[in-house]
């Protein structure tokens, strides 16, 4: 770490953000998805940040031609990991790949496990399907408030999700049926999380709260927030990132209910957090918009995000890394609700940053993790290759 040109290195995983569909995304049904420029061809963005960032030296913005002159480093990463799930796009940002996808549903759960749920939890339950989270609370939301069962429900992902209104199961008890359903379906059959999905209002106006929260099955190895904190070096996570590693390699965590909230925790990080790694999730971008199927309220997210990142990037000090990418795509602007097979970005800026430097095309998310695992003289991973040497310039 004495010889690294950064002591504080920023990673924001701008959630669904994807770039284009990866070459194997037919075989996903995702064939044509691209977030970020389907987007910009149905509604002009204005995002000069991410422009001047290079994002456009990424992905083909309708109506915006690439930046001549990017004020940091830009490319796009593959992912190897099969599936598209938020689990295995973070820890293979984090260095660990899977080599099998984790388990999904697509006709629902078998009878016998849901049965032996609702055994566990003394309830009956609703719903056991493939469907949007918001759907099914305005379908089943009304039978839920009359018999207090609780609404289950997956998705593409390998996902147990659990819909309750917030005054028929209160969240502690919503709590302890996702921890009986993650002994259950994650620790029983190798589920990668089970989701409490807590909301509020009345039919017709139901509105989910931000007292969601993931159970996510524990890392099968070491990722590169274990090698951080082994060595010392302090990790705070903000936004989901605790619950998408299991709460392992964390130093500290900041818990929000918002994309603004997780601006302002990096804002605030970067004014004082010591040297080391800090890893904060904008989540609405896919659970609000992406999932909804809301491209102009997607579109809306990314300009509000620039803004914020207008303000972010001045704060950085001498010895700062920040980095942008995500964890996969969700394209609303296709039938699917669900998230896409796709390249995400990789953004990178700093004063030491060289201005203009094209990382290319990445074969692994893991080159993110390596990177930072080099930074702080951590590891090496077990996959991905560093892009320090490319981000900095001889001798600094």
């Amino acid at each position: 770490m004495a010889t690294s040109p950064f002591r504080r290195a920023f990673v924001i995983v701008v959630d669904s953000l994807g770039v284009g569909a990866l070459p194997d995304a037919a075989a996903y049904g995702d064939e044509g998805s691209n977030t970020l420029g389907n987007i910009a061809a149905r509604r002009p963005l204005r995002i000069p940040h991410l422009h001047a960032l290079g994002i456009s030296r990424v992905v083909a913005l309708s109506g915006v031609p690439p930046v001549e002159a990017p004020i940091g480093a830009f490319g796009r990463m593959a992912e190897v990991s099969p599936g598209k799930d938020s689990v295995t796009g973070h820890w293979e940002l984090m260095g660990l790949q899977l080599e099998k996808p984790f388990p999904t549903f697509p006709e629902g759960f078998p009878d016998e496990a849901l049965r032996e749920f609702e055994r566990r939890i003394g309830r009956r339950t609703l719903g056991n399907v493939v469907a949007s989270g918001t759907r099914i609370i305005e379908e089943l939301g009304p039978e839920h408030t009359r018999t207090g069962w609780p609404i289950i429900y997956t998705s593409a992902d390998s996902v147990f999700q659990i819909a309750a209104h917030e005054d028929v199961i209160p969240v502690p008890e919503l709590y302890r049926m996702c921890e009986i359903a993650y002994e259950q379906f994650v620790g029983g059959m190798g589920l990668g999380r089970v989701i409490a999905r807590p909301f509020v209002g009345t039919p017709g106006a139901f509105r989910r709260t931000a007292n969601r929260h993931d159970y996510a099955i524990l890392p099968a190895g070491d990722t590169l927030l274990d090698l951080l904190t082994k060595a010392g070096v302090p990790v705070l996570s903000i936004g989901k990132i605790k619950d998408l590693f299991a709460g392992r390699g964390i130093s500290a965590s900041v818990r929000t209910a918002s994309d603004a909230e997780g601006a302002d925790a990096v804002e605030r990080a970067v004014g004082d957090a010591p040297a080391g790694f800090v890893f904060a999730n904008l989540v609405d971008f896919d659970a609000m918009y992406g999932h909804r199927n809301d491209t102009e309220g997607y579109a809306a997210n990314l300009e509000r995000f620039d803004e914020r990142l207008g303000r972010l990037v001045p704060l950085l000090r001498e010895d700062d890394l920040l980095i942008l990418t995500a964890d996969h795509g969700n394209d609303p602007t296709t039938p699917s609700t669900d998230h896409s097979r796709e390249y995400v970005p990789v953004l990178a800026c700093g004063p030491r940053v060289r201005a203009g430097v094209s990382l290319g095309d990445r074969e692994t998310f893991a080159d993110l993790g390596q990177t930072i695992a080099e930074i702080f003289g951590v590891g090496p991973l077990s996959c991905g290759r560093s892009f320090l040497g490319a981000l900095t310039a001889a001798g600094r």
